[in-house]
């Protein structure tokens, strides 16, 4: 089952492939070959999940099994509760519905998150209020977490030959993160520790709080990028086109997923998510 969108103002049209859930193990090799092989085209650009190639790759840890240390636990009391809850959030111009979740942020799976985050992210990616280091929790059953990947480049560059051949078709291939790019002045920044070339990333909580302040353009981040040499707004709007018709799965946050099954934080399961329409692959063509 496959949904489109044509994206006017970007000229931009958009395929997506609703696909099972990605676990653990996925072949998604096949499963990208499988779906996109009647429908791509030279010079299209096909578009994945980075989270979706984490959780097939196993590259997720459980939360559950951490034992937090003081420092994550002060973030997870002090810094997510009273900062982000009542300082930061409207500073960044969150939602009142978000910033009164951030006040009631869990303490203890709140801290065996942080700790994750300190452990794999790093201090200042930790004081973000989420997707720390791009490390991800929505989407996600129990109390794992999805870890980056370690080379998005590489991957990018091993789909794209794949695809190439298996089908002939000589495509781009952009692995995307749904954490934000920021247009400010004449330069992309992202809070993310990685992004392709001409994105400035690494500034963690520094660049997310500054260009939510002034309220910049964003758009999602590609990490991983193999193919044809574009600009890289074109590169920027063909990621976020493709994230805007790929949707939020099971929900934006793991309050959002929480609601949506009726159960606590921690009680979503494989069984739920897989209720759910995924699309973790995005055919992206240009109309011009």
């Amino acid at each position: 089952m496959i949904k489109l969108l044509t994206s006017t103002p970007s000229k931009y049209q958009a395929t997506a492939f609703k696909m099972n859930y990605w676990k653990p193990g996925s072949n998604y090799n096949l499963l990208i070959l499988k779906s996109i092989s009647k429908v791509v085209s030279d010079g299209d650009f096909v578009v994945i999940s980075e989270k979706a190639v984490s959780i097939a790759k196993n590259l997720i840890i459980d939360e559950g099994k951490v034992k937090p240390g003081l420092a994550a636990k002060l973030l997870s009391k002090v810094w997510m509760q009273l900062v982000w809850g009542f300082v930061l959030g409207k500073v960044c111009h969150m939602t009142r519905k978000t910033r009164q979740r951030l006040r009631n942020y869990p303490l203890k799976e709140g801290a065996a998150h942080k700790q994750i985050c300190l452990t794999y992210a790093g201090f200042f990616q930790s004081l973000r209020h989420g997707s720390e280091g791009g490390i991800d929790v929505t989407n996600l059953p129990y109390s794992f977490a999805a870890l980056p990947l370690k080379n998005p480049h590489l991957e990018a560059n091993r789909l794209q030959k794949q695809i190439h051949l298996e089908t002939g078709r000589k495509v781009s291939v952009m692995i995307v993160d749904t954490d934000k790019t920021y247009r400010l002045g004449n330069r992309n920044y992202t809070p993310l520790p990685k992004a392709i070339q001409g994105i400035v990333s690494g500034g963690g909580i520094f660049t997310y709080i500054l260009c939510r302040v002034l309220r910049c353009k964003r758009r999602a981040t590609p990490i991983g990028y193999a193919g044809e040499s574009c600009s890289i707004e074109t590169i920027l709007n063909i990621s976020e086109t493709a994230n805007r018709i790929r949707g939020v799965g099971a929900g934006r946050s793991p309050w959002h997923m929480a609601e949506r099954f009726g159960v606590d934080l921690t009680g979503v399961t494989w069984e739920m998510l897989e209720r759910i329409d995924h699309y973790p692959v995005v055919v992206v063509k240009r109309l011009d």
